[in-house]
C-alpha cells in the first residue's frame, strides 16, 4: 500500500514516518483492509476552513475531513484508492491550549477518526457517534500499545 503524506502546514512539526506506520497499522493490522493507496494531507486552519466551506457549506473551522473514494469493502472490485483526508494540526493545537493534553496525540486521534471515516464509519447521528468514539478508542489503545504515536 501506498500512503502518500503531503504536510503543508507549520503548526506541528511531524514525522512522516510516524504518520505512515499509524496509517498502515490502523489499516492492515486493525481492520484487514488492503488497498493501493492513501493520501493524508496536513493542512493550516485557513485551508481546512476553506475545504469545509468548499464541501460542506461551513466556513468553520474542523480538525479533520476525510472522502472516501474505494469503498474496501466491495467484494466485487479491489480497492485501489481508499481516499484522501485532511487533517489540521493547529486545530489540535487550539483545542489541548483549551482542554489539556499532547497536540501530537490529539492529531493522531485525527489520524484515525479519518481513516474510520474511509472505512465507513460516521458520526452525525448519536447511535454511530457512540460507535464511531469505540473504535477510535479502540485503535487508539492499539497505536498506543504498539509504540506507534507521532513524535516531533
Amino acid at each position: 500500500m501506498k500512503i502518500f503524506v503531503k504536510n503543508k502546514q507549520k503548526s506541528l512539526s511531524l514525522q512522516t514516518a510516524s504518520v505512515k506506520a499509524i496509517t498502515r497499522f490502523v489499516l492492515e493490522e486493525i481492520y484487514s483492509v488492503t488497498c493501493d493507496q492513501v493520501s493524508i494531507h496536513f493542512v493550516s486552519t485557513k485551508t481546512m476552513q476553506k475545504l469545509h466551506e468548499d464541501f460542506f457549506d461551513d466556513p468553520s473551522e474542523t480538525d479533520c475531513i476525510s472522502f472516501p473514494i474505494d469503498s474496501p469493502w466491495d467484494q466485487k472490485s479491489p480497492c485501489s484508492v481508499l481516499g484522501e483526508i485532511f487533517v489540521c494540526p493547529n486545530t489540535a493545537i487550539k483545542y489541548t491550549d483549551l482542554h489539556g493534553g499532547d497536540p501530537l496525540e490529539e492529531t493522531t486521534l485525527y489520524i484515525v477518526h479519518g481513516l474510520l471515516h474511509l472505512l465507513g464509519y460516521d458520526d452525525i447521528d448519536p447511535k454511530d457517534r457512540k460507535e464511531m468514539r469505540k473504535q477510535e478508542k479502540k485503535c487508539l489503545s492499539l497505536v498506543k500499545s504498539q509504540g506507534l504515536g507521532l513524535s516531533p
